[in-house]
């Protein structure tokens, strides 16, 4: 069935590019909604969470609808789908969704908090009956045929507290929570002058991001020693939610980043013959047969 939450939850905080102020406010909404963001300081314009409104992917994934811009939403997108939310208004005061300490954990303790609950509703998947590749150069992601949704995650740094880090994992609402909603955002310090002068990560700190320096890590430990790869996980998830409904198929992403998780997302909401709406009641059914 579908979900939405059952109380309204607020957080405050910072930005991380635009390093303005921002207050959002997590509400219910009925069911086939979708997750839509309101900018209550824009007379409650309304921005879908599909990949249609996707514009920018420099950083962050930026939502932009005649004009009005939203940045940063893949964190938060993370934790809605992570959770199995459906259903979802997101009032915010700013252009840009708040960094907090650089994961979805806090929005995780947000939705905890706000408390999950079913509606009338049976769910739609997305369901992948054909395999999917998309390049670039050094780098791929696909999505393939699978009897449910899972990850596997590949990245290399030449950077000595990087490297190369792989992680194969389902995602389910308990995966979600203990293996991929703590994992922080990342950076490396010898760029930041440069960002700075390009207006972005003007919020950025050593509270919301793990800062690497040239020899290792900067500002204290690693909540997991693959940390890194668990968050480019985390920004997957939340990218690849912009298709707007939950998934059965198995990714397969090599240093890909926002571009390639967008772009994967446009392509399965528009490929009519490798990806299929299936109601929840046919769901088992349907996934054998493709699996068989």
């Amino acid at each position: 069935m579908q979900k939405t939450i059952q109380n309204d939850v607020r957080v405050e905080g910072v930005g991380l590019h635009t390093g303005c102020d921002v207050s959002v406010v997590l509400r219910p909404a009925p069911v086939n909604t979708g997750v839509v963001f309101r900018r209550v300081d824009l007379q409650d314009f309304e921005i879908e969470a599909q990949r249609r409104w996707v514009s920018r992917v420099v950083l962050a994934t930026t939502l932009m609808k005649r004009g009005v811009m939203l940045s940063t939403v893949e964190h938060l997108l993370s934790a809605v789908y992570g959770y199995g939310i459906d259903n979802l208004y997101v009032d915010i005061d700013s252009l840009e969704v708040p960094i907090l300490d650089g994961s979805a954990l806090p929005f995780a303790a947000m939705l905890d908090d706000a408390g999950v609950v079913e509606q009338s509703e049976a769910r739609t998947f997305l369901v992948v009956e054909e395999t999917i590749e998309l390049k670039e150069p050094g780098k791929f992601i696909s999505i393939e045929p699978s009897d449910r949704f899972s990850i596997l995650y590949e990245i290399d740094f030449d950077h000595p507290a990087i490297g190369r880090q792989t992680l194969d994992l389902e995602i389910t609402s308990e995966t979600y929570r203990d293996e991929i909603a703590f994992a922080r955002t990342f950076g490396f310090f010898r760029e930041v002058e440069d960002l700075l002068k390009k207006g972005l990560i003007r919020g950025g700190s050593f509270d919301n991001a793990v800062v690497l320096g040239d020899d290792g890590i900067m500002n204290g430990e690693l909540r997991r020693e693959d940390e890194f790869v668990r968050h480019k996980v985390l920004d997957l998830i939340g990218d690849i939610s912009l298709c707007g409904y939950p998934l059965i198929g198995r990714v397969h992403a090599y240093r890909a980043g926002h571009s390639l998780h967008t772009n994967l997302a446009t392509e399965i909401s528009r490929n009519k013959t490798s990806v299929r709406k299936v109601p929840e009641c046919e769901l088992v059914e349907f996934v054998r047969a493709v699996n068989q």
